[in-house]
């Protein structure tokens, strides 16, 4: 069994491209292509945030790779202007060698490792672990196996969202009320997305 941190890696951003882009597409509106300059696109598309035309960033998009619990991507995957790929437990068998033979679980962030709340979770996670291996030696097949399998399970699911569902992703899963585990691995691609695209994310 391994325990494990969520992760995520986003492809290739070029973020100034993609707000060149944007203002490209955002100026036909208004007809004010004679005013693009090497360095208008940052300030244009600030405006455009600010004043509420966000259907403009829809011309831009972000696929980020997340390794997280399955109980987290039953929340990414209710975003409906996205597309996604997912590790499927149905033709996954980690009782084969691919896998190490074994289960991979997301470590719970709220609980200490020391606490007698981890020390239940751990244990019912081996005895999970246990349990999926005895069915397939048994003959159950990995999409049969997979009925016992936990939230807890690590999965890997591929997102791509234009800029403006971005946006409203980050909205809410970055929220204070938020599902600890969904702000945990959301604020971190957060961070990351102000720092690849600068002014589209500045202001959550």
């Amino acid at each position: 069994m391994k325990i494990i941190p969520p992760s995520f890696e986003f492809e290739p951003i070029c973020g100034n491209d993609i707000l060149r882009k944007i203002e490209r597409a955002g100026r036909v509106c208004y007809k004010s292509e004679d005013k693009i300059t090497e360095t208008s696109a940052q300030k244009f598309v600030a405006v455009l945030i600010k004043h509420g035309h966000e259907s403009v960033l829809e011309h831009a998009q972000i696929t980020a790779r997340v390794v997280c619990d399955r109980g987290v991507t039953h929340e990414i995957v209710r975003h409906r202007l996205a597309s996604y790929s997912q590790e499927s437990t149905r033709y996954c068998n980690y009782a084969k060698g691919a896998f190490g033979s074994e289960l991979t679980f997301i470590k719970p962030c709220f609980w200490a490792e020391d606490s007698p709340q981890f020390a239940l979770w751990r244990d019912t996670m081996q005895h999970i672990e246990q349990q999926y291996l005895a069915l397939v030696q048994a003959g159950a097949t990995a999409e049969q196996a997979r009925s016992i399998l936990p939230n807890s399970l690590k999965t890997e699911i591929v997102m791509s969202l234009n800029l403006r569902a971005w946006r409203h992703f980050f909205k809410l899963r970055c929220a204070k009320q938020s599902h600890p585990q969904m702000r945990e691995i959301a604020c971190a691609m957060l961070q990351a997305m102000q720092q690849a695209v600068p002014v589209v994310f500045d202001d959550l």
